[in-house]
């Protein structure tokens, strides 16, 4: 049983050595199985696995929901085997299932994935794994204040990643001495040599000036790796990164430190052979220390809320409303608030200002961001995430990895489209709505006023998966009385009557534009439906296809974004198997804009209330002549 500040003895080491040499063979084995996979990566760090489990591990794999065990990342998603082996020496797989590797329904995939239960998130995608550690060990610090610890295992390769040094940058800024990394600096990448080899005096100088101790030691010597994790324990103030030196395939002499076997199974008369020289199959077991008691600090809590209210006409801005909201969930002592550097515009501020210990700075560290709010959510919190919508963008591979995680994240992206005038094309989102929608299991929210932004901020709290609201600079009139209700998958229809001769359907800043552009047909006697899109993903498919049929077969959809993937996209692909599949004008951003006030700008991408009144006039007369000649 593992002590703080006590070495094992050498003969507890021998049989670590041995455990260590069936994993390697159990790698081998399953990946042989498979045809595929990464034995050599795993077989460099089986002894720091091997120690790590046995000895400084706590963990109850018959409980893994326990609040107070440790969390065990594997950033280096690809030493499945390693991974899956190790759960096999635990006892928590057994050896039919370890077989299974890779196999169609198996839950042992080639990357892990939290189907498994001991598995936090999905890796694989190099360079998340630590970020996300960093998110759970801040939520260990400073939430549930639990001394359970986070353990990263990183490969070399992925060190290149610059969200691997946002996620040191962070760490040592909130002093996580609960978070230990490992770097298994094996030398070899994917087509050869990584970056910087084996010059470990490298490593550590840039370890170190990013604030952590780092630990230099040699990653096959079974009684450094235990001194080393002694001392990553006593750490204090910091968090600790241990560089160990392996050597990539350890353990069979004739793929050991060559290039050209990553990510190679070995076939089956070079796995017997492998086999052999590691000492053949072995049942041997690992007794994981479970972990002490303990209760979470914060504990969730079905508080009232009382939402902000607003008063009709007066102009505010959705990110505002954003802010103000999020004070308001705030009663939930569940729900947490990260931002990137600007929650003066996000409003985000507003949230730190009433909830300080809930309120976490990433700094312009957006892939970071947003692996700290995977992270959280891990240990059971709400997180919001603020930032401008054009930064989401930096991180949007985290974004779609946090799905195959099943995690359950808020984003909130604020200045979206050319709407935010003279800031200019490089702030402006206008490719946000494309990306988020293509998230598996996402929702996508516009509102056009502070009201439905404050309603749908709140329907967001409980919303599983990956959550969008886009928001505005500017502020526009208030819509909506404060007692009306906002469902995701819901629509507003602002105007309507029985003699409607064409309907537009906008979200956010258009939906202005188009009551304008109402208001300048009804002028002319032409009647226009208006939609209010606001929730873009699921969309409100009865609504659109009912304003279809009304009004002609025809609909004008407007949006301050390029015409690629955004609200006309849905629409269409919410309307495609109708049997009568609507005509779409579609008035969207078609170049790069420039700088110069909102006004000018929607007017010249063509989607002001000037450009929607034409829009929609001239599909109310086309309908006209063609419903006249039938």
């Amino acid at each position: 049983m593992p002590v703080t500040g006590q070495t094992a003895a050498p003969a507890e080491l021998e049989t670590l050595h041995e455990v260590a040499q069936q994993i390697r063979v159990d790698g081998i084995r399953a990946s042989t199985r498979a045809g595929s996979g990464h034995p050599t990566s795993s077989m460099s760090a089986a002894d720091l696995i091997t120690v790590l489990a046995a000895r400084h591990l706590r963990y109850d794999f018959a409980h893994p929901a326990l609040p107070t065990n440790d969390h065990l990342i594997f950033s280096k998603g690809h030493a499945s085997p390693l991974l899956y082996s190790l759960y096999k020496a635990c006892g928590a797989v057994d050896d039919a299932e370890l077989m299974t590797y890779r196999t169609y329904g198996s839950r042992l995939q080639g990357h892990p994935t939290p189907i498994i239960p001991w598995v936090d998130v999905a890796t694989g995608s190099l360079g998340q794994g630590l970020p996300i550690g960093v998110g759970v060990a801040l939520a260990g610090k400073y939430l549930d204040r639990l001394p359970y610890r986070v353990w990263v295992l990183c490969g070399d390769s992925e060190l290149a990643e610059g969200s691997i040094w946002e996620a040191l940058d962070k760490a040592a800024h909130y002093g996580l001495d609960n978070l230990c990394i490992i770097v298994d600096v094996n030398r070899l990448g994917q087509r050869g040599e990584t970056e910087l080899g084996w010059d470990m005096e490298a490593y550590r100088r840039r370890v170190e000036a990013f604030g952590c101790r780092a630990l230099v030691i040699d990653g096959h010597n079974l009684g450094e790796i235990d001194g080393a994790y002694v001392d990553a324990r006593e750490t204090t103030g910091r968090p600790a990164v241990i560089l160990a030196r392996t050597i990539k395939g350890k353990g069979f002499s004739e793929i050991e430190d060559k290039e050209g076997w990553h990510g190679v199974a070995l076939k089956p008369d070079l796995a017997v052979r492998a086999i052999d020289e590691l000492g053949g199959e072995r049942d041997l077991h690992i007794e994981v220390r479970k972990p002490d008691k303990g209760t979470p600090a914060i504990k969730p809590e079905r508080a009232k809320i009382t939402l902000p209210t607003y008063k009709l006409g007066d102009k505010v801005p959705t990110r505002k409303a954003y802010g103000d909201a999020l004070v308001a969930l705030g009663a939930r002592p569940e729900v947490v608030a990260l931002d990137g550097e600007v929650s003066n515009s996000t409003h985000a501020d507003e949230f730190k200002q009433a909830f300080p210990d809930r309120f976490f700075e990433m700094f312009i560290a957006e892939q970071q961001l947003v692996s700290a709010a995977v992270g959280m959510q891990v240990r059971g919190y709400i997180p919001f995430a603020s930032t401008f919508a054009a930064f989401f963008s930096r991180a949007y591979d985290f974004i779609r990895m946090a799905a195959i995680s099943q995690a359950n994240i808020r984003l909130s992206g604020s200045h979206a489209g050319s709407e935010i005038g003279a800031d200019g094309p490089s702030q402006m989102a206008l490719e946000d709505l494309a990306a988020m929608r293509a998230v598996h299991g996402s929702t996508v929210l516009y509102p056009s006023d502070a009201v439905s932004a404050a309603h749908l901020v709140a329907e967001m709290a409980d919303r599983p998966g990956i959550s969008y609201i886009r928001t505005t600079r500017n502020g526009y009139p208030v819509l909506y009385d404060n007692g009306d209700t906002f469902p995701i998958g819901g629509a507003k229809v602002l105007r309507r009557s029985d003699s409607d001769r064409a309907a537009v359907v906008a979200a956010g800043v258009t939906v202005h534009g188009a009551l304008a552009a109402a208001e300048t047909l009804a002028a002319e006697g032409i009647n226009l439906r208006v939609i209010d899109c606001y929730s873009i993903k699921p969309i409100a498919t009865e609504v659109l296809a009912e304003a279809a049929r009304d009004c002609g077969g025809t609909l004008v959809v407007v949006e301050d974004h390029y015409p690629e993937g955004g609200l006309a996209a849905a629409v269409m692909e919410a309307l495609a198997g109708s049997e009568h599949p609507p005509r779409i004008y579609h008035l969207a951003v078609r170049d790069v804009p420039g700088s110069g006030r909102t006004s000018d700008l929607l007017a010249a991408e063509g989607i002001d209330a000037d450009a929607i009144a034409q829009a929609a006039r001239h599909a109310a007369t086309t309908t006209s002549k063609s419903a006249g000649g039938q």
